[in-house]
């Protein structure tokens, strides 16, 4: 036999035997390969994160120099590095975000205030709430791709017309005017996934629950960073209060020699009323900073779930302190900071629903099934095997004319889609520009409070040696009154650098992403 006949006569004989097999094959068997074979064909594709423009490392402008494009490695303090460098470069793997918020703030009484807050606050309580509802969304989602069990039982009596068609066949097959019907019936239903809609809808919820959930956690780096900036503010107007009270025992000292000195006639009563206004002056922002205090208080009470009150604090302004600063890299910045996560997967919802509506134009595969009991008669209605009943159907719709829906359900799905990634480059972008922002504040307020203090220390002895030279009659009283309110002004002004000093820090640890956990 030559070769292309034995490979003709192996295809035919095969050929038969398929052909057999075929014929034989029930049609269920067939209909199942066929949704199998269809569920394979997952209508969009799957999501995958669009490229995104990010710096290799976070720089900030080093203290005590003017920009260039010069970079010095990082070090433990910001201002470290050449002397000629412009730029700090903060290339560490690691980062102050991974840090616990419990370990990160080394206050006590802070630590105690934002656990209250994370307890009590109603913003949180809420994204809590959104996010069980979101759960409770997704354990639905899981069941989608189930049938449908329903069990029915329906009874009914009609009693049609003697002279009506029904009422005639009625007397003359039952001997009676009415007519009964008795049906209790166990039903399936159940849509075949075939071009993966379903399978799409349930990613979309998913990605969803994920986006509500980092919604929460952003809500709480939200929360932990305004409860504490609040705090630090508060420890600020305990300073400058406690500053402006002691300056005001210093003014009441200078009135007194004032008035001495005009007893003994070496000064006139200018210079006593010039030190009644200065003393003044100094007692008005006494109060004004308690009433600062108390709204601070009420604010702090609010963040925190409580009824306005007084809040404790231990600390001192000038001791509080944090770890090291290092950013880590701002790709591992994108993973951690919650808001950026959930612009993330809410593109990747905003992806599966174009899957889904990309499905909407192919045919829809439902299959019903019933078994029952049913009789006219009620006696009757569990006679088994007679009152048996079954029923089988499947339907296949495919969409022709729908006034255009599906058409634009499929446009406004991809414009979605679109419109997400936009939002999501936009969080990344946003998210590189506050850790930048916060590392030049940082910077630049440590070097601004090295300044400040100095000048602070210098302008009180100068203080202090104007009164002594005004007691001896080497100074007037104006130089001593400009002496002490430059020395008031220059410690105010400190307090307010410290304190933004440590916001800025708090700033930071929020934007790259600290603070959930």
């Amino acid at each position: 036999m030559k070769p292309k006949q034995h490979w003709r006569n192996r295809w035919n004989n095969n050929k038969a035997t398929w052909y057999s097999g075929w014929h034989k094959t029930p049609a269920a068997a067939w209909l199942a390969i066929a949704v199998l074979f269809f569920s394979a064909c997952r209508m969009g594709k799957d999501y995958q994160r669009p490229s995104l423009d990010m710096p290799s490392n976070f720089t900030a402008p080093a203290a005590g120099t003017s920009p260039s494009s010069n970079t010095a490695s990082f070090a433990s303090n910001p201002a470290a590095g050449t002397a000629d460098a412009a730029v700090v470069e903060y290339a560490d793997s690691n980062s102050i975000a991974d840090i616990p918020w419990r370990q990160f703030f080394p206050d006590t009484a802070l630590v105690h205030l934002l656990e209250t807050g994370l307890q009590y606050n109603n913003d949180l309580l809420i994204a809590s709430r959104r996010l069980d509802i979101a759960e409770a969304q997704l354990k639905r989602a899981k069941w989608a791709q189930t049938p449908d069990l329903q069990l029915s039982v329906t009874g009914a009596i009609n009693r049609p017309s003697d002279n009506s068609l029904n009422g005639l066949s009625a007397k003359s097959f039952l001997g009676k005017s009415y007519i009964e019907n008795y049906n209790a019936m166990v039903g399936i239903s159940w849509e075949a996934d075939i071009w993966g809609k379903i399978s799409r809808q349930q990613e979309a919820v998913r990605a969803s629950y994920f986006a509500t959930a980092e919604g929460r956690k952003a809500v709480q780096t939200r929360l932990i960073a305004d409860i504490a900036e609040g705090y630090f503010n508060l420890l600020m107007l305990d300073a400058q209060l406690t500053i402006t009270k002691k300056n005001l025992v210093l003014n009441e000292d200078f009135l007194q020699a004032s008035r001495l000195l005009k007893t003994a006639g070496i000064v006139t009563e200018l210079a006593v009323q010039q030190a009644v206004a200065r003393r003044d002056a100094t007692a008005l922002l006494v109060p004004s900073l308690e009433q600062q205090v108390g709204l601070q208080e009420n604010a702090l009470s609010v963040l925190t779930g409580k009824l306005p009150g007084r809040i404790n604090r231990t600390g001192k302004l000038r001791d509080e302190v944090f770890p090291e600063l290092s950013t880590g890299l701002p790709a591992s910045m994108v993973q951690r900071r919650p808001d950026v996560q959930a612009a993330e997967f809410q593109l990747a919802a905003a992806n599966a629903k174009v899957g889904v509506a990309r499905a909407a134009f192919y045919p829809a595969l439902n299959i019903t099934a019933g078994v029952g009991l049913e009789t006219f008669t009620a006696s009757n209605w569990f006679n088994i095997p007679a009152s048996l009943f079954g029923l089988a159907a499947g339907s296949l719709t495919q969409p022709l004319l729908q006034r255009k829906t599906v058409v634009t359900n499929y446009t406004v799905a991809q414009l979605e889609r679109e419109t997400a990634v936009l939002e999501f480059r936009q969080s990344v972008l946003k998210a590189v520009g506050e850790v930048q922002d916060a590392l030049v504040r940082t910077t630049k307020l440590k070097e601004q409070e090295r300044f400040a203090q100095s000048q602070a220390d210098t302008l009180r002895v100068a203080e202090t040696n104007a009164r002594q030279l005004f007691k001896s009659d080497m100074a007037t009283y104006l130089e001593v009154l400009i002496a002490q309110e430059n020395a008031l002004q220059a410690e105010l002004y400190l307090a307010i650098v410290q304190r933004s000093r440590l916001t800025a820090v708090v700033e930071l640890y929020r934007a790259l992403g600290g603070g959930w956990n």
